[in-house]
C-alpha cells in the first residue's frame, strides 16, 4: 500500500478520486471481515485485486473462492458480490472504469471494429504478471507525489493490455428478450419515481409472477432490487458532484435520509460520508477514508 495515500481505521474504505481523471475510481479496503455486500452491479467496469488472505466472488450465476494474488473482472450491469469467508482477514483494491471511455480507449487501440461496449468474458485472472501489473497502476494512482501524467500513463497503458489480452474473446453475453430490455431501461429512467409493478407487466407484456421470475433470471435481480441498484447508482454520481447526504437522498428517491444510507451500505459496504468525503480536495490528487 503506497505511504502517501492518507489510510484511516483498516476496517473503513479508503476512495481515490482524481478530478482531473474523472473517468477512474479506486476503492481500497485494508481489514474486510466486515465488508459484506448484497448483490449490486456498476454502471462502470470494474477489476479488483485481492492483496491479502481470500473471500467469496459470486459473479452472475457463477460463484469462487478467490485470494490473494487474484485479480476480479465486472462488466457493467453485471450483478455480484464479494464477501469474507468465516471472519478470515481478506483486503483488496477495486477500480472502476466509465465504461464509455474505455470502449473508447479499446476502439482506438484496434481492440473493437466499432465503439459500442463488448463484454469481457473472464471472471478471474491468476497470473503475477498481471498482478504485479494493476497493483503498481493502483499504487500510482494512490502516490500523490506521482505527476498526473504518469497516472494516466500508467492506466491507459495497463488497460491497453489487459484489454489486449482479452480482444479475441467471444462474446458470449446472453440476449436480453426485449420485454425485459424495456423493463430495465424504464426502470432507469424512472429510478427517481414512484414504480409500480402493474406499469411495468403492462410495458413487458407479462403477468406479475413471470416478470419478477424472468427478470431476475436475466438479470439477477427482481425489478424491485435493480431499481434500488439504479437509485444508490444515481446516489453516487450526486455524491462525486459534492451534493449532500440528504439532498441526494430525497432527489433519487428514497422515503428519507436514513434508507438511503442503509441501502447505500448494504450494497456498497460503505456509507454516504465515507464515499462522498474522498472529494475534500476534489481538484488535485486525493485519498482520503472515513
Amino acid at each position: 500500500m503506497e505511504q502517501n495515500a492518507r489510510i484511516g481505521p483498516p476496517d473503513q474504505p479508503l476512495f481515490w478520486r482524481d478530478g482531473r481523471m474523472p473517468y477512474v475510481e479506486l476503492r481500497v479496503v485494508q481489514d474486510g471481515r466486515k465488508v459484506c455486500y448484497a448483490p449490486h452491479s456498476h454502471v462502470e467496469w470494474s477489476m479488483g485485486a485481492i492483496i491479502n488472505g481470500e473471500s467469496t466472488f459470486a459473479y452472475r450465476d457463477d460463484a469462487y473462492r478467490v485470494n490473494a494474488g487474484t485479480l476480479v473482472l465486472m462488466n457493467p450491469h453485471w450483478v455480484h458480490a464479494c464477501n469474507p469467508i468465516d471472519n478470515q482477514p481478506w483486503a483488496y483494491t477495486m477500480l472502476y472504469v466509465d465504461k464509455d471511455w474505455l470502449t473508447q480507449l479499446r476502439y482506438e487501440a484496434g481492440l473493437l471494429e466499432a465503439p459500442l461496449w463488448q463484454d469481457i468474458m473472464t471472471a478471474k485472472i491468476k497470473d503475477e504478471k498481471w498482478y504485479v501489473g494493476y497493483c503498481d497502476m493502483a499504487a500510482c494512482l494512490l502516490d500523490s507525489t506521482r505527476t498526473l501524467l504518469e497516472k494516466q500513463s500508467m492506466l491507459v497503458e495497463f488497460l491497453t493490455n489487459i484489454m489486449t489480452l482479452f480482444s479475441g474473446q467471444l462474446n458470449l453475453s446472453r440476449e436480453t428478450p426485449a420485454p425485459l430490455q424495456k423493463v430495465a431501461d424504464y426502470l432507469r429512467a424512472q429510478a427517481c419515481e414512484d414504480v409500480s409493478l402493474d406499469s411495468l407487466c403492462n410495458l413487458a407484456g407479462y403477468s406479475p409472477g413471470h416478470l419478477i421470475r424472468s427478470f431476475k433470471k436475466q438479470f439477477g435481480l427482481t425489478p424491485h432490487a435493480y431499481l434500488l441498484n439504479c437509485r444508490v447508482q444515481q446516489g453516487q454520481r450526486a455524491l462525486k458532484r459534492g451534493e449532500s447526504i440528504a439532498d441526494t437522498a430525497v432527489d433519487v428517491g428514497f422515503s428519507d435520509q436514513s434508507h438511503f444510507q442503509r441501502t447505500f451500505k448494504k450494497l456498497l459496504a460503505a456509507t454516504p460520508n465515507q464515499y462522498r468525503r474522498s472529494l475534500v480536495h476534489h481538484d488535485k490528487d486525493t485519498a482520503s477514508s472515513n
